[in-house]
């Protein structure tokens, strides 16, 4: 509350909690003038080393976002408030970051595929986004092609010869990982592969989200919103389009919408741009060992028995198990 109004001159009249999301704490805040505010924090690490590159990150990212609403005039970015000093983001402590949005009436959907019929919408939404990239092409980062997470990936993958004694499901991780050691090295190399491919690409690449999934696209009474831009890369731009393949729901376990073939033949002709099989191959195979390496490290880590680090031993579980199809 008292960097609210350090940061942004907002005085809180009252304040909740939002249990929404992934990744980062919410809450609810309307001031003495009975604005409503969305609040953000988010989580720069465990560890001390990597802050404050996590924060700069995170305040290019948001930078980014204000210039395509404010310089580019894209009405469906929902970007944060700046603070009174102008910057997106607030360092609350040393390991925690603020931000500020307004309070938008809407509803955001759920994580997973595109129904068909929302595909259109949200493939013209990515074009015009992606035909934004001159304005933020100095601000935003440019993705850098490692996988996030991989020293502490392959770093488990040596140490599977002896107990881990992190917490309680530190040992039943290790044996997954164990039985399904060789088709985790073997997604690697394949990543590897494929990152060689779309490495040559870069003279094309485009602003993206990193994550339009339905979870971050809003419904309001004003159109459609994204949400969420902690990703913004300039990056290929099928980091984005993939989510409109039936990659995406495949890989969740269900069954897959159609074919992409309408809206990326719509895509092409908003922007002029080809969408490469090598890129569409890629970002699902980037998700699937992100969060791997993230679940992995997190079960590796002392831990206790709380719901949060028994549902990554289940997403972990899923997601080897569908690695052998």
């Amino acid at each position: 509350m008292a960097a609210l109004t350090e940061g942004w001159g907002v005085e809180p009249h009252s304040v909740e909690y939002l249990p929404v999301g992934a990744g980062s704490y919410h809450w609810s805040v309307v001031d003495q003038r009975e604005t409503a505010w969305f609040v953000k924090v988010d989580d720069l690490g465990i560890e001390d080393a990597g802050r404050d590159d996590a924060f700069d990150r995170l305040g290019r990212s948001f930078g980014a976002a204000l210039a395509l609403r404010r310089d580019a005039g894209l009405d469906f970015v929902l970007a944060p408030t700046r603070t009174v000093t102008d910057a997106a983001v607030w360092r609350l402590t040393s390991r925690y970051a603020l931000s500020v949005f307004p309070m938008v009436e809407g509803a955001a959907g759920h994580f997973g595929a595109h129904r068909p019929e929302d595909r259109v919408e949200v493939i013209d939404l990515l074009a015009e986004l992606h035909e934004a990239t001159p304005i933020v092409a100095d601000t935003a980062s440019r993705a850098d092609l490692v996988l996030p997470g991989r020293d502490k990936l392959e770093e488990a993958l040596l140490d599977l010869d002896r107990e881990w004694t992190g917490g309680p499901h530190a040992e039943p991780a290790r044996k997954l990982l164990s039985v399904h050691a060789g088709q985790v090295q073997g997604l690697l190399a394949d990543f590897d592969r494929r990152i060689d491919q779309v490495r040559n690409t870069s003279a094309a690449w485009v602003v993206t989200h990193g994550e339009p999934h339905p979870g971050n696209v809003m419904r309001t009474p004003a159109g459609l919103r994204l949400i969420d831009w902690d990703t913004v890369q300039i990056a290929p731009p099928e980091r984005d389009l993939w989510m409109l393949t039936p990659a995406l729901a495949r890989m969740l376990g269900d069954d897959p919408v159609a074919d992409a073939d309408d809206v990326f033949v719509r895509y092409t002709r908003a922007t002029g741009r080809t969408v490469t099989p090598a890129g569409l191959a890629l970002y699902p195979l980037w998700w699937r060992l992100a969060d791997i390496a993230v679940f992995v490290d997190e079960l590796r880590r002392p831990h206790g028995s709380g719901e949060d680090i028994a549902a990554s031993l289940t997403y972990l579980t899923g997601y080897l198990e569908s690695s052998r199809d």
